[in-house]
């Protein structure tokens, strides 16, 4: 006899990420798909009207009305988080998703993906005590949740997926997917790469698509739920979702030849007191999280988990890959 196919609750199911992870999921698997979101009009790269999927419309903060239907999971994936007004990214980033948990029932429930943020983590994964002192109210209440999840009786059964720098979408906003806000912001970095060349950056990161995101979650949504793999972690899963780290440098040098613009072999080094003199000539606003991301500088991990981690092969496994998938022009203004 057929088992019954795996019910998966993805939330911020109308975002890049959400996006992405539902079309790879209603289009590789039988999966029932229950999407929550707040609006459906902005659903478009599934199909809202098929019998697979079954929408959720509701703000997270107010699940009471679904509860029956959260209960049904087998598989959560949870997307949705909420940044710039305090109140409101408790309310989202903690309250709801101890509610969420909450509205799951333990007979089915089989796994949870949470979604954090690799800003969280220093090169161990372990929790930087920053994050919590000097984060913004987006990362303080990240890093709450991920505390509390840490000891959640249902503990063994989370993934929590820390994406780094997330590409995805195009730059003029047009196709199937949402525009991420770090592909949005290309067409603004192009703008300044006028500046950016003639300066160097001891600093570095990882990036991730949206893609890629969604082939590692879908790939953890439709295998059998194991314990922990990771040596010295805990219950909890962490994984770091990235490509191997890049340099600013690199990063500058690459944009300009995309651009086919000349970037001069050497340059001014951008530390101390030149950065202070630039937030200032360009009147930058500036918070302590930054403060403590310029003197952290180097944001990357060990391990980190591109898709070649689970034996799959990476959409953008390069920033020319991003930059190509984000139709980004070679010439003149980006999005236009």
């Amino acid at each position: 006899m057929k088992a019954a196919p795996a019910r998966i609750l993805i939330t911020g199911a109308s975002g890049c990420v959400g996006q992405h992870i539902a079309a790879q999921l209603y289009r590789d698997t039988d999966a029932e798909l229950l999407l929550l979101l707040r609006d459906p009009a902005k659903l478009t790269a599934v199909p809202a009207n098929d019998p697979r999927i079954t929408l959720l419309v509701a703000d997270l903060r107010e699940l009471t009305p679904h509860a029956g239907a959260i209960a049904t999971a087998t598989r959560v994936i949870h997307t949705a988080t909420a940044w710039g007004d305090p109140e409101r990214a408790m309310a989202v980033n903690v309250v709801a998703v101890k509610q969420l948990l909450a509205f799951t029932s333990p007979e089915w429930l089989e796994q949870v993906i949470y979604f954090s943020t690799a800003s969280l983590l220093n090169r161990q994964l372990e929790l930087l005590p920053e994050a919590l002192s000097e984060g913004t109210e987006y990362i303080q209440t990240k890093a709450l949740c991920l505390q509390q999840l840490e000891q959640h009786p249902l503990a063994e059964r989370i993934v929590a997926v820390f994406p780094t720098l997330v590409f995805g979408g195009a730059v003029d906003g047009k196709g199937p997917f949402p525009t991420s806000y770090l592909t949005a912001g290309l067409g603004e970095a192009c703008r300044w790469l006028w500046l950016a060349k003639w300066l160097r950056a001891d600093a570095s990161f990882h990036f991730i698509h949206a893609a890629d995101i969604a082939q590692v979650c879908c790939h953890l949504a439709t295998r059998p739920h194991q314990s922990n793999p990771e040596p010295g972690q805990g219950a909890l899963r962490r994984l770091v979702l990235g490509q191997p780290a890049i340099s600013v440098d690199a990063t500058v040098s690459q944009l300009c030849r995309w651009r086919r613009s000349w970037r001069p072999p050497l340059g001014l080094n951008l530390q101390g007191a030149l950065i202070e003199a630039l937030i200032k000539l360009l009147r930058i606003e500036v918070n302590a999280w930054d403060r403590f991301s310029i003197r952290q500088r180097h944001f990357v991990h060990e391990p980190v988990s591109p898709p070649e981690r689970f034996g799959l092969v990476s959409h953008a496994a390069s920033l020319a890959a991003v930059f190509e998938q984000a139709r980004l022009p070679h010439r003149g203004r980006p999005g236009s």
